[in-house]
């Protein structure tokens, strides 16, 4: 998909911020995710495209790379779309319509480092997990062991789980290797033959602008064979997409938006390979009593006016069940705040404090005696005026 505008993939113009690129990412994966799209086929590959953009569109620093990449003719962003490499224009064709050793037939060399970026090959090798090289080039796909791909969640969790710890269950989908085929997409008994697309590299090649991107071959899937039957498993894709349940532990003190990575808890790795990681996001659910300024917790408390007028003592609950005994001076204005150390939240050995809000509550109605007896307060009260 390299030879696409990640842009265009999600819908969204190239001066869009970082919020709107994860706000359009986050609508079509929900549009899209072959979960909800059971019985469409393309599905998993628009899916799939989407999440390919938003890897490298979501990243600053690979944003910033990639950026830098278009503007010099990649990806369809300046001058002709992209072209097969060893194609006509590869043979002595031009490039964005740029002559052949011209402007148009760039050397990665000659580039050299982009703004402390490093070379070409290094920003499409971070980008895109493959090779970048000049059109022509050789290089075979790794058809060793293979780590796992790393699997991207979002966990909605309470507010006392996030401010104590605790452990919340969570069940993801992932892709595996087959355990039918062990990954060779071939049923069994079946018999594996050279690709004739790619040779049997496991890759082909895109030229643009005077260089060419490796990606995975779309007939073989990379591996450099094909079978003569398919398995009927995986239909010959070699994986299969599983419901994986984990438990994971939430480290106390949490925010919405913090992030945390479990190592080997991604898709299973091929061929031997280790599996990937887990990277998860954390997102609060408010509480219906506490709210939270950084490490400390605010509780908002109702008082009547005599409490209010006349000081008083109240009891309130700390986050873990305890009570605290608050005193209420006399003359308390509305929206006063009393603080009892250390009964926050804590992370990373600091420990914030309970803030408690006192909120004057004014009665709906008053029976006859009450009301009697405000009136002869105010009129005390405008004699003393």
């Amino acid at each position: 998909m390299a030879q696409q505008d990640y842009y265009a993939v999600l819908g969204v113009p190239a001066s869009a911020t970082q919020d709107e690129i994860k706000k359009q990412y986050r609508k079509l994966a929900a549009k899209h995710h072959p979960d909800k799209n059971p019985n469409d086929p393309k599905a998993a590959e628009t899916f799939k495209s989407i999440s390919e953009a938003y890897q490298t569109l979501g990243d600053a620093e690979k944003r910033k790379q990639y950026d830098q990449m278009r503007q010099l003719g990649a990806f369809g962003g300046f001058g002709g779309g992209a072209r097969p490499a060893g194609g006509a224009g590869a043979r002595g064709g031009s490039y964005g319509g740029y002559p052949p050793g011209g402007a148009g037939n760039v050397r990665f060399e000659d580039l050299g480092d982009l703004g402390g970026l490093g070379g070409l090959g290094d920003i499409f090798s971070s980008m895109f997990g493959g090779g970048a090289q000049r059109p022509g080039g050789g290089g075979a796909r790794p058809r060793g062991p293979q780590r796992g791909a790393d699997v991207e969640t979002s966990l909605e969790i309470p507010f006392r789980t996030a401010a104590m710890g605790g452990k919340v269950p969570v069940e993801l989908d992932m892709t595996e290797e087959c355990a039918t085929c062990h990954g060779s997409g071939a049923a069994p008994g079946a018999k594996l033959q050279t690709c004739p697309e790619c040779n049997g590299r496991g890759t082909i090649s895109f030229g643009q602008g005077g260089f060419a991107v490796q990606r995975p071959c779309p007939v073989c899937l990379g591996r450099g064979q094909v079978p003569t039957e398919r398995c009927p498993t995986c239909g010959g894709s070699g994986e299969v997409r599983t419901r994986k349940k984990v438990m994971i532990t939430v480290p106390a003190g949490v925010d919405d938006g913090t992030k945390i990575r479990l190592k080997g808890q991604g898709a299973r790795g091929q061929k031997g390979g280790p599996a990937g990681d887990l990277l998860i996001t954390f997102h609060v659910k408010p509480d219906r009593f506490y709210k939270r300024e950084g490490l400390d917790l605010i509780a908002p408390v109702p008082i009547t006016i005599p409490q209010a007028t006349l000081g008083s003592k109240i009891s309130v609950k700390t986050l873990d069940g305890k009570k605290v005994t608050i005193r209420i001076p006399a003359g308390t204005a509305s929206g006063k705040r009393f603080r009892v150390r250390g009964q926050g939240i804590e992370r990373d050995g600091s420990r914030g404090d309970l803030i408690v809000e006192v909120a004057v509550q004014v009665p709906d109605k008053l029976t006859p005696e009450q009301e009697e007896a405000m009136r002869r307060f105010a009129e005390t009260m405008s004699g003393n005026g």
